[in-house]
């Protein structure tokens, strides 16, 4: 016979004094590795988050590698510092979030949609553990493929680099200092007054192009300078010397463009830029996985998702809306574009700083620590108060 005395006894962790954390909001690691699983089994999510974020970049340097060893002189190198920087703003940023975001609103919402979420609350968890357990459980998968697919771009990058700097049709040495570009442009004259972009007219007459008599001022499109001043102007033709200090006058007047071009990353780029993908992953889980658990549905959660990373935060980051900048700027995705590594080209397109709306650097930090809490203090909120 069944006594009270042993139905307690059999209760798993009442005999041993009250040591039953199943109320504890707190999730235990079994909770986390059972997440972690379920979410690891999803292949359609799997395949599209590995595809996108290993994949594409994986498949471009492979055929961009094939395409140099084959005709180098018709197709570039396939790393370097230009493919690299349009790689990381222009394809792991954006679909880096998307895929994120899509595993997060999975998290948030397979519990409603498959029907289970009854069955989780029946067996006494807290239902904030239970919300809880899944964050680490996504990030374990978001974190590192995304930091996989990074680090081959990295690589690629780095020991497929050019071995020269092409800069306005000329092979320049790259990481000059500017005396050192001035001591360069003096050897290579020619190269400068020609090909190096200028910003008025050039005071010698060089063999370049045949100046024309009369005219204005007039640039090629192949970047050449056309000198095209009025007969009586026209200079004669220059000696060594006034070629050799028209040529350090032009390279002097274009250092500032040079010195923002590299053969490859540098190593702290490499990081900034890292840890800055990874915090756009991080995000677009964490808001995913609080607005599905919000509306208890996957699929408008992603399409909201990607409604707000393609179309919505380029037009707040770039419209001067009256009366509505402050809520412009409490969009995460300004946020994320004001803290972007500086010498990565802008992720939302357009110059940095000019078509970009103000926003400081603390004011743009605060908007993402608010967006990660409060994405999760709404998602913990619905589970805990939704009808099992």
């Amino acid at each position: 016979m069944t006594t009270i005395a042993d139905v307690q006894t059999s209760t798993p962790g009442r005999a041993s004094g009250g040591s039953d954390r199943r109320d504890s909001w707190i999730p235990t690691m079994p909770m986390i590795t059972t997440r972690f699983m379920e979410l690891r089994k999803r292949r359609g999510v799997m395949s599209a988050l590995i595809g996108v974020t290993i994949g594409i970049p994986t498949v471009f340097l492979l055929v961009r590698l094939l395409l140099h060893s084959i005709a180098p002189h018709t197709y570039g190198p396939a790393g370097g510092y230009d493919i690299f920087s349009h790689l990381v703003a222009g394809v792991l940023y954006v679909f880096g979030f998307i895929v994120a975001a899509t595993l997060g609103c999975t998290a948030g919402a397979v519990d409603l949609n498959e029907g289970m979420f009854r069955h989780l609350v029946i067996t006494g968890r807290s239902r904030l553990a239970l919300y809880f357990a899944r964050i680490p459980a996504g990030l374990a998968i978001v974190v590192p493929i995304v930091a996989i697919g990074y680090t081959i771009v990295c690589a690629i990058c780095v020991f497929a680099a050019p071995t020269t700097l092409n800069y306005a049709g000329a092979n320049v040495p790259a990481g000059l200092s500017r005396p050192a570009l001035e001591n360069w442009a003096r050897a290579n004259a020619h190269t400068v007054v020609c090909d190096f972009p200028t910003n008025g007219p050039i005071f010698v007459d060089t063999p370049c192009v045949t100046p024309p008599v009369g005219g204005p001022i007039l640039s090629s499109p192949g970047g050449s300078n056309v000198k095209a001043l009025p007969a009586p102007q026209r200079p004669a033709s220059a000696t060594p010397a006034q070629l050799k200090a028209e040529a350090v006058r032009i390279a002097d007047q274009a250092y500032s463009d040079y010195a923002r071009l590299f053969l490859r990353p540098s190593t702290s780029l490499m990081i900034k830029a890292g840890l800055w993908i990874e915090l756009e992953a991080v995000i677009g889980f964490i808001v995913g996985l609080g607005l599905a658990s919000l509306l208890g549905q996957r699929t408008i959660a992603v399409v909201m998702m990607i409604v707000l990373e393609i179309i919505l935060t380029p037009i707040f980051a770039r419209a001067r809306i009256p009366h509505f900048a402050n809520v412009q700027r409490a969009v995460v995705g300004l946020a994320m574009a004001h803290i972007e590594p500086g010498a990565l080209p802008l992720a939302l397109g357009g110059d940095r700083g000019v078509d970009l709306l103000h926003e400081s650097t603390t004011v743009a930090i605060i908007v993402i620590v608010a967006w990660l809490l409060g994405w999760t203090i709404l998602g913990a909120w619905r589970m805990a108060t939704r009808d099992a």
